[in-house]
């Protein structure tokens, strides 16, 4: 998934409220790309989810993988992959996503939608806190350690901290 491909399946779902996470939403942050992407992970209102699909199957995703209600995947004949994490939003900005474990969603504070950039385009992304929340629980593969190292080092550059043991 390269640089080009996040922006033209954000320009087909400009009329959704969808935010870039994962690898990509790691670059939005840094205003470069760091590191090559297999895929493209996207947040979105989970009313909206029909609408979404039907914009990506207009530029011939398909659904290829379903773990719904906590998030499913598409993909198109060109190899691109997107995976699709719906949201439900609060009446304060914040969400949730459901995850396999029942009783414990994964949370969204208001304050996580921010901006980022790709390629000079101004993308809706996650920010710094709530993408090193979501590198927790498991054993990190060499791509999450270097976007671990990228989001502390974001994080010193912003004078954010946490009390979280990953960060330096």
């Amino acid at each position: 998934m390269t640089g080009d491909d996040v922006l033209e399946v954000l320009a087909a779902l400009r009329a959704f409220d969808v935010h870039v996470g994962g690898g990509w939403g790691v670059d939005a942050l840094a205003g470069e790309q760091t590191r090559r992407h297999d895929d493209l992970d996207l947040m979105h209102r989970e009313e909206q989810e029909p609408r979404v699909v039907a914009a990506l199957a207009a530029l011939g995703f398909t659904e290829t993988l379903s773990w719904r209600p906590v998030r499913f995947v598409v993909t198109d004949g060109r190899g691109r992959e997107i995976d699709l994490h719906p949201l439900r939003f609060a009446q304060d900005g914040g969400a949730e996503q459901s995850s396999l474990t029942p009783g414990e969603p994964f949370r969204y504070p208001a304050g996580c939608f921010v901006t980022g950039t790709i390629l000079g385009t101004t993308v809706p992304c996650l920010s710094v806190e709530q993408q090193l929340y979501f590198h927790q629980g498991y054993e990190p593969r060499e791509r999450d350690l270097h976007d671990l190292a990228l989001l502390r080092a974001l994080g010193r550059k912003t004078r954010w901290r946490t009390g979280l043991p990953w960060q330096s």
